[in-house]
């Protein structure tokens, strides 16, 4: 085990009595700099806490870091290559995108599109709405008369091959999510997201559920909500139990959106998938995917921000090294006489400035401790208030880096606070002893 030199060791030694023999010099000394040290762990910790609830924002709406996913041209072929290239494999999840109706046949939704609901309670009354209407011989789009509106809801469904919370943290709200081990249902068990919830709560329509492609309309079984983090109305259910109800190559001639996600331990399904894309006659180019980095995305967007307010804090923090100055200065002035006693019998310039700069350093490490400590009772207290009011969660454990932050801006507060003191205690002649 390696221990302090004699010199540092009596330097220590000699700084914590002296902080002992001067206790309200110190408390004054730390009240100084507590301000300046807590402006920065509160910088560091508000930025590393937005940074996660930014992270975990874009990780529920796009998809965690290193997950790849492409969009795949929706035909009568690239379906049921996606589905049978994701068949079986761990990492790897199709997702089918269609809008459905659920309520009365033949009626308009209230939301037109599927836009939100309170978007859509302020649109204005177009007379009629557009539907489309598909079979096994194909689409045909009619009008639906806007005045029987009020009987159905309109949202985006979408099918899923594997749980797709492996890539976005879906947060269950009630209910409970896709069993992806049982057997296929009749009744497609959807999970609906809060827009969907809120929708489905407020226009009470029949369980009846119109599909694209579909030649009878299914009724579904609502079995949990979730935070997607989308603002417009979805549903989720297993790909299985909405192919009972239609053939996949007729719902993707319906408009849909064809998505793949593979984890980064999953990579060689892409080179199968565009092999599969090439013998079928396809452009394999089509899968095109791209690496999600969440970080990349937020990080340019408070990066800027923390910097201002770490300058601002830096100011403060000087401000608090010029008190911590001043008490040194005072100090040394004080102590002339004990300083030049110990130039006399033999202590060298090098440690008397090291006894200085131990005092200044320790008090600028108390300092930090209790700026930390108030910044991370601040932040549990935070976060029992704020939890089930916002939007995303927010991660408020206290981040290392905000205490690392906060070491390092005590000790260089104690550091430039104690460097003039520390060169005038050195410079005392040793005839200065003479005076007492």
């Amino acid at each position: 085990m390696t221990r302090p030199s004699g010199g540092l060791r009596s330097a220590l030694v000699v700084g914590v009595q002296g902080i002992r023999a001067r206790k309200l010099r110190t408390l004054l000394s730390m009240i100084s700099l507590f301000l300046g040290v807590l402006a920065v762990v509160v910088v560091q910790a508000s930025a590393e806490t937005a940074n996660r609830a930014a992270v975990a924002d874009v990780e529920l709406t796009i998809g965690k870091d290193g997950t790849r996913q492409a969009y795949l041209p929706p035909d009568g072929k690239t379906v049921p290559i996606a589905l049978d290239t994701a068949a079986g494999r761990p990492g790897v999840v199709v997702l089918i995108q269609a809008q459905a109706i659920i309520g009365e046949p033949r009626v308009g939704p209230v939301n037109p599109g599927g836009m939100p609901f309170d978007m859509a309670a302020g649109e204005p009354d177009l007379g009629r709405y557009n539907q489309m209407n598909c079979n096994q011989y194909g689409c045909v789009v009619t009008e639906v008369d806007k005045a029987t509106q009020g009987s159905a809801v309109e949202l985006r469904l979408t099918g899923l091959t594997a749980d797709v919370r492996q890539f976005r943290p879906f947060r269950r709200l009630s209910g409970q999510w896709l069993d992806f081990t049982s057997p296929p249902s009749l009744s497609p068990r959807l999970v609906l997201n809060r827009e969907g919830a809120k929708g489905l709560n407020r226009h009470h329509v029949p369980a009846e559920m119109r599909l694209p492609g579909a030649s009878v309309n299914a009724t579904p079984r609502i079995i949990g909500v979730v935070d997607d983090g989308d603002a417009a109305p979805a549903a989720y259910v297993r790909a299985d139990e909405l192919f009972n109800w239609l053939n996949p190559a007729t719902l993707a001639n319906a408009g849909t959106g064809l998505q793949m996600m593979v984890s980064p331990e999953a990579v060689d399904t892409i080179q199968i998938l565009k092999a599969r894309l090439a013998a079928a006659g396809l452009d394999p180019n089509s899968a095109q995917f791209e690496t999600i980095d969440s970080r990349a995305r937020v990080d340019t967007q408070l990066v800027i921000l923390q910097w201002i307010f770490l300058g601002l804090a830096s100011l403060v923090l000087l401000i608090g090294a010029a008190g911590i100055l001043n008490v040194g200065l005072a100090t040394v002035g004080e102590r002339v006489e004990e300083f030049a006693l110990r130039r006399a019998v033999g202590t060298p310039r090098s440690l008397l400035a090291g006894i200085v700069l131990a005092e200044t350093l320790i008090t600028g490490l108390l300092t930090a401790c209790a700026a930390i400590g108030v910044v991370a009772l601040g932040l549990r207290y935070l976060g029992r208030y704020v939890e089930g009011r916002l939007p995303i969660p927010l991660d408020t454990n206290f981040p290392w880096q905000a205490a690392v932050a906060g070491i390092i801006a005590g000790l260089v507060a104690g550091l430039l606070g104690g460097l003039i003191p520390a060169i005038r205690a050195a410079r005392i002649p040793i005839a200065t002893v003479m005076r007492a």
